[in-house]
C-alpha cells in the first residue's frame, strides 16, 4: 500500500489535477518517498500510538471524529479500549455487509452476471457467519443478527442490479473497491520525527452516472433512524465525508465531487434504502486541512498533560452518548459502573487504523 508524504500544497495541487498524472510537485525525491515503507515505528510496532506515550500519530476518521466530539471519550474508547456489547453487534454487521458487497462487486467485475454474483457472494457471507452468535440480550440484537443481515444483503443487491454508478479502474487495473489509503502529513506531533497519518478505507470509488467523468466515493451505512433530511443532514459538514473525499482524490489522481451515501435503515421485518450525494468544494477540504492542525496539536497536549476533559455539552448528541451514565456518576463509583455494563477489549483488539482489511 503506498504511503503519501503530502503538504497542503500537494494535496491541493493533486486535487486539481486531471487523470492520469504522476503526484505533482516536479519534485522526484518527494515522489520516492510517496511511495517509500512507511516509518519503522509503523511497521514494527502496527501501533497508532508513538511508543511508550498516548500520542497517536496515525489517525482515521472514526478517532478524530471521536477526538472533536469529546476529549474524555476519545480517551475511553481509544486509549482505555471500552466497548459495549451492543458495539461489537454493529461492528460485525457493518463489517458483514461491507465484505458481502465487495464480493459482489468482484464477481460482477469477473464477468458474473447478476444472478451468480448474488450466489456467490450469500455463499461467502452464509460461511462466515455460520458460528456468529450476537447477544440475544442487547437491544442492537432486535435488528441486527444473521436474519436482518442476509436479507438486507439480497435485497439491497436486488434494488441496485442496474446501478447508475459505475466502479472506478485505479491506474493498476484493480477495480476501486474496499481501497485502503494511508498517507503522511509534512509534520507531525511535537519533538518527534514521525509524520502523521491519516488512514482509512473506502467502499467503493464510482463514475456517477454510469459513463460520466464525474467521480465520488461511495460510502454505505446501516441505521435504524428514519432516512430522511433529518437523518442526511448528519454528513454537512462531516468529519468522515471530508476526509474520504480528501483521500479519494489521492488514489485516484483525480478530483472528486463528494460521497454518495447509500443508506440502510434497519428494521426487524423490513430493510429500506435511501441514496443522497454529500458534495465538498475545493474551499471546504482546504479548511479541513487547516483545522486538522489545530486538532491535533490539541491532542497532543491532552496526551501530554494526560488529562482528556470532558466535554458535557455533546452528551445529549448523536442520540446520546454511550458513556452519559457513566460520566454521570461521582468519579469514585465510575470503575464499578464500567466493569458492568462496558467491555475492556485486549490491545489487539482495540480500533486501530493501521489495520488494514
Amino acid at each position: 500500500m503506498a504511503t503519501y508524504r503530502l503538504s497542503q500544497r500537494l494535496a491541493r495541487e493533486n486535487r486539481s489535477g486531471r487523470k492520469g498524472q504522476e503526484i505533482p510537485g516536479g519534485d522526484r525525491e518527494a515522489d520516492r518517498q510517496a511511495h517509500s515503507p512507511p516509518p519503522r515505528v509503523q511497521a514494527e510496532s502496527l501501533s497508532q500510538f508513538l511508543p511508550s506515550t498516548n500520542v497517536q500519530y496515525a489517525w482515521d476518521s472514526t478517532a478524530l471524529g471521536d477526538l472533536k466530539k469529546c476529549a474524555y471519550y476519545y480517551y475511553m474508547i481509544h486509549i482505555e479500549g471500552y466497548t459495549t456489547r451492543d458495539e461489537n453487534i454493529h461492528l460485525r454487521f457493518g463489517t458483514e455487509v461491507h465484505q458481502a458487497l465487495h464480493d459482489y462487486e468482484l464477481s460482477r467485475k469477473g464477468g458474473a452476471d447478476h444472478d451468480h454474483a448474488v450466489h456467490a457472494t450469500l455463499k461467502k457471507l452464509l460461511t462466515r457467519i455460520f458460528d456468529w452468535e450476537p447477544d440475544v440480550t442487547t437491544k442492537a440484537y432486535n435488528t441486527k443478527n444473521k436474519t436482518t443481515l442476509v436479507r438486507s444483503v439480497i435485497w439491497y443487491l436486488d434494488r441496485f442490479k442496474d446501478d447508475p454508478a459505475e466502479t472506478y479502474t485505479i491506474a493498476d487495473g484493480r477495480p476501486a473497491i474496499e481501497v485502503s489509503f494511508k498517507w503522511e502529513l509534512d509534520y507531525g506531533p511535537r519533538g518527534s520525527s514521525v509524520p502523521y497519518m491519516l488512514c482509512g478505507h473506502l467502499d467503493r470509488i464510482v463514475h456517477y452516472p454510469r459513463g460520466s467523468d464525474d467521480l465520488f466515493v461511495m460510502d454505505r451505512k446501516s441505521t435504524s433512524m428514519n432516512l430522511g433530511s433529518y437523518y442526511f443532514q448528519q454528513f454537512e459538514p462531516n468529519n468522515q465525508m471530508t476526509l474520504y473525499t480528501l483521500s479519494s482524490q489521492i488514489v485516484v489522481h483525480s478530483p472528486v465531487k463528494g460521497v454518495i451515501i447509500d443508506a440502510m435503515q434497519i428494521k426487524a421485518d423490513q430493510t429500506l434504502f435511501e441514496r443522497r450525494i454529500t458534495y465538498r468544494t475545493q474551499e471546504q477540504l482546504d479548511e479541513w486541512l487547516v483545522d486538522l492542525r489545530y486538532w491535533l496539536a490539541q491532542a497532543d497536549s491532552y496526551a501530554e498533560a494526560n488529562y482528556w476533559p470532558r466535554n458535557d455539552t455533546a452528551c445529549t448528541m448523536y442520540g446520546g452518548c454511550k458513556l452519559r451514565d457513566i460520566c454521570s456518576k461521582s468519579p469514585s463509583a465510575r470503575a464499578r459502573f464500567l466493569e458492568g455494563n462496558f467491555i475492556k477489549l485486549p490491545k489487539e483488539e482495540r480500533w486501530n487504523p493501521l489495520k488494514t482489511r
